[in-house]
């Protein structure tokens, strides 16, 4: 029968530490775009889901990136699911993450296990870390709930055991989901039970990917003889499965740079895909047929790749590549979902042996041969019946509460007096961060800050906008108007509501820092320039501490200022504003590289040369990032240090 049990799993990991506190209103820094010339002859569903509402803006949500690379034994509470086959290891505190899945008779890790929890500047907002299996859901990317908690409980199960929920509301999109995880009494496959709603009187683009990380030293199996080739120069093409160029891809270390391979998988073709060793064994992923899409992402085993594989864990102890699946052909595509309506499937994850596939032969046959495996080992049919026999099961109140997520769906749920049997949202979730919310939707005030601090998050969606609106106009609620006016695409007002916020503000940076960034946007940087130096002397003289969270506001505001202010070539009010910057926010990596930029700037070439030669690691540096290359390159020719090396693309001619 199957167990739920908790455990405690120790690993040396990096602190993730607090999140950015200045609202996000720059445009979303998306890698994953590509070129209009790229949509012809793509299929008709395929070219309209690309350009259905993609994501623009990270609001409400904040950007994750207090995180840093010192690593220190840690507990992590895990979940365990077991019966006698199998033992997956969940990580309800971080995204629900399944970070192992052990074949028993075998003793088999199926999965790519890090060996350390090591945050990394992947998310859309920021701290994602690598590893097992992952549950993306919301835009185009890895999900903003990478290092959130999430709900969990015991659910019966279809067969009559346990079952183990994970649930959450989705900010980005509104809406709520849930991950039911069970294994059948002596099932070798683990069956995840995936449920997104929509409870709103509108359509909502919908986004899902399960990213599956397994050692990169096997064969990736699909049933596709052509795949869509993304990579990080951001062109989308057509290519042959498993070869093109002469090299065979479905090895991923055979492939040169970082890319995805979106399989392109013929209707009607049963959906799965697998990772096989040299002799055969691994990891099957499959689904019902609503889960569409399979993809491959690799490295590349250039020095840009093998860089990303040691940040992202522990040199020396391997590297992995991912197989995923999700609800379009590719990553790139939003899925209209209806007004009140759900989109759900199941998913099941096990051992194959399929001693023919890691040689040479005829690619279709060698992946029928695997497909033959799976199908006497799953069978399709089982996998519609599990699916059936779990649906009604979806609706089940949760027993026992084995972890709390955040209490965002409450105050959804208490707003909308929504229905939404099988995941609950209890007010007794409701944290501090709620709290203003909460007052403003039982009084209709926004209740002004009891302490001078840095401002809290900010609700963006029509509805918490018009009550905003309707408000008592202080500047407090005039700062959260303008934020949400700003998401709404109402630029002008956004900067109306500011300035007159501004006349009247106790703490002046956080509107002056808003006006900033809007002179950015309309192309006005010197004006910006003067309202961020304006903003960062505010707040060191408004900062009442040095404790986790003025540190954050300073270094946020900081950054940004030192950037706008180098962009015009001010370096003496650079260096001024780096003066005044904490100790220990000078010494970080991203500051560390300012610094550099700075010197530069200030004609000193051998001094920047000498900052970077004395190495550091940003800790956030962006995937496709490639801002220390480019200040390599403008301090000499000689080749890019193997330390400071990440780059994802071929070089441009």
């Amino acid at each position: 029968m199957t167990r739920i049990r908790r455990e405690v799993l120790t690993l040396p990991a990096a602190q993730l530490g607090p999140d950015n506190p200045l609202p996000p209103l720059h445009p979303l820094d998306e890698v994953h775009r590509i070129d209009d010339r790229d949509r012809d002859g793509m299929p008709r569903d395929m070219a309209r889901q690309v350009g259905h509402e993609p994501l623009h803006s990270l609001l409400p949500v904040r950007v994750r990136d207090g995180y840093g690379r010192t690593r220190e034994p840690r507990a992590l509470d895990t979940l365990v699911i077991e019966n006698d086959r199998l033992r997956a290891t969940v990580l309800p505190g971080l995204g629900g993450r399944i970070v192992s899945l052990l074949h028993l008779p075998t003793g088999r890790e199926l999965l790519y296990r890090n060996p350390v929890f090591q945050p990394a500047d992947f998310a859309l907002n920021g701290a994602w870390y690598s590893g097992g299996i992952e549950w993306n859901i919301g835009a185009t990317g890895h999900t903003t709930l990478s290092c959130a908690p999430l709900h969990a409980a015991c659910v019966p199960a279809p067969d009559g055991g346990q079952m183990l929920r994970l649930w959450e509301w989705e900010r980005l999109r509104d809406l709520p989901f849930q991950v039911d995880l069970w294994l059948p009494d002596g099932s070798d496959f683990l069956y995840a039970g995936v449920r997104v709603r929509n409870p709103h009187e509108r359509p909502v683009p919908t986004y899902w990917w399960s990213n599956i990380a397994v050692p990169e030293e096997r064969r990736i199996l699909a049933p596709a003889e052509q795949a869509w080739h993304f990579g990080y120069e951001r062109r989308l093409r057509r290519v042959p499965v498993p070869s093109y160029d002469g090299v065979d891809r479905s090895h991923p270390l055979n492939s040169p740079y970082a890319a995805d391979y979106f399989y392109d998988v013929p209707d009607g073709r049963r959906r799965w895909i697998a990772a096989l060793d040299a002799d055969g064994h691994g990891l099957a992923q499959t689904s019902t047929d609503t889960l569409r899409g399979r993809k491959l992402f690799v490295w590349g085993h250039l020095p840009g790749g093998r860089r990303w594989q040691e940040w992202l864990t522990e040199p020396g102890t391997g590297g992995y590549c991912e197989i995923q699946a999700g609800l379009a052909r590719t990553q790139l595509e939003h899925v209209r979902l209806d007004a009140e309506s759900e989109v759900s499937w199941l998913e099941a994850y096990g051992p194959l042996d399929a001693p023919g596939a890691p040689g040479a032969g005829e690619w279709a046959q060698v992946v029928q041969d695997a497909e033959d495996r799976l199908e006497a080992a799953l069978p399709r049919a089982r996998v519609e019946q599990a699916y059936a026999a779990w649906l009604p099961c979806a609706d089940t109140e949760p027993g026992e509460t084995l972890a709390t997520g955040s209490g965002w769906g409450a105050l959804e749920v208490l707003r909308a007096d929504w229905k939404l049997p099988g995941t609950p949202f209890p007010e007794s979730t409701l944290g501090e961060a709620q709290a203003p919310w909460r007052e403003l939707l039982r009084t209709g005030s926004l209740p002004e800050p009891r302490r001078v601090r840095p401002p809290g998050e900010t609700l963006v969606a029509p509805h918490w906008r018009d009550m905003l609106e309707t408000a008592p106009a202080t500047p407090h609620t005039e700062y959260h108007l303008g934020i949400a006016q700003w998401h709404a695409g109402d630029r002008a007002q956004a900067v109306r509501s500011w300035e007159r916020a501004l006349q009247l503000a106790p703490s002046r940076w956080p509107l002056l820092r808003c006006l900033a960034v809007a002179d950015q946007t309309s192309g006005h940087h010197e004006r910006a320039a003067e309202r961020y130096a304006d903003a960062f002397d505010d707040l060191c003289r408004e900062r009442r501490d040095d404790g986790a969270d003025w540190t954050a506001a300073q270094a946020a505001l900081g950054r940004e200022t030192l950037q706008a202010l180098l962009r015009l070539g001010r370096t003496a009010d650079a260096r001024a504003v780096w003066d005044r910057l904490l100790p220990a926010v000078r010494e970080r990596g991203r500051f560390r590289l300012l610094d550099a930029e700075l010197l530069l700037a200030e004609g000193r070439p051998d001094a920047a040369r000498a900052v970077l030669d004395a190495g550091f690691e940003v800790a956030d540096l962006r995937e496709g990032e490639e801002a220390i290359g480019r200040l390599w390159a403008r301090l000499t020719d000689e080749p890019l240090p193997a330390r400071h090396d990440f780059r994802m693309r071929p070089e441009r001619p």
